[in-house]
């Protein structure tokens, strides 16, 4: 079957045999493709190897046989945005957690936008926390596993000063008796889910409440096997805290 996409977004890239290379694609059309690009690690083919880069947007065409397709032809929309610091390590979260959390061949048009939008703002002067909860918002949505961020797993609305627990199973539920900091910790503020709700990007602590509850919720269903850049973030806050001491 002949594959074809305007704006695939490639999400990993890995040397394969002597020239070739294993690709995870991100199209609207398709969903998420594994390509084999066959001959591109060759002297001759160094502009096609430059656009199958992650984070790079591609036209491709390609043959699909079995799980993996073949490419066929490629070229690069756009420059990829060119990340530095935090934001090269947001990118490769990014990448990291689609591969993980969306299923192959499986067409999800508005997580696509979603991620161009996310792949747009990772470049621009935007939060880079705010950019990434909106992303893992929309992606647990795509994959059936979102919330109704204006109300809580018993059908009652959001209570700004109150604090949540995201129950993968039942949902949102209040924290009625906070019995130390950490429980504490690991809630997210209402008014935070308020501004999910309505895609207003929180203050600063309500943004900062988000993290933990959030991760904690796509480790559910990531299982046992964690992300590489959350290692990686948590071994530079590491080196981070050495260094000042």
């Amino acid at each position: 079957m002949r594959l074809e996409s305007p704006a695939a977004f490639v999400l990993h890239s890995r040397p394969w045999r002597e020239t070739s290379l294993l690709l995870e694609v991100f199209c609207a059309e398709h969903g998420r493709l594994g390509l084999v690009a066959r001959g591109v690690m060759s002297a001759k083919r160094h502009v096609l190897r430059a656009a199958l880069q992650p984070l790079q947007c591609i036209r491709l065409q390609a043959l699909a046989r079995g799980e993996l397709a073949t490419l066929q032809n490629a070229e690069a929309i756009d420059a990829a945005p060119r990340l530095a610091g935090d934001a090269a390590l947001a990118g490769f979260y990014l990448n990291e957690l689609t591969l993980r959390l969306v299923p192959r061949q499986d067409p999800l048009p508005l997580l696509h936008a979603a991620y161009a939008r996310t792949r747009q703002d990772l470049a621009a002067d935007i939060t880079l926390a705010w950019t990434l909860r909106r992303y893992e918002r929309d992606l647990l949505e795509a994959i059936g596993f979102g919330f109704e961020w204006d109300s809580d797993s018993e059908g009652r609305e959001i209570d700004p000063g109150a604090r949540y627990w995201f129950d993968p199973e039942h949902g949102l539920r209040r924290l009625r008796y906070e019995r130390n900091a950490r429980e504490r910790e690991q809630a997210a503020t209402g008014s935070a889910l308020l501004a999910m709700a309505a895609d207003r990007q929180p203050d600063a602590a309500d943004l900062m409440s988000l993290r933990r509850p959030m991760r904690q919720l796509l480790a559910h269903y990531l299982g046992s096997r964690g992300l590489k850049s959350w290692e990686m973030a948590a071994q530079l806050q590491h080196l981070g805290r050495t260094a000042k001491n």
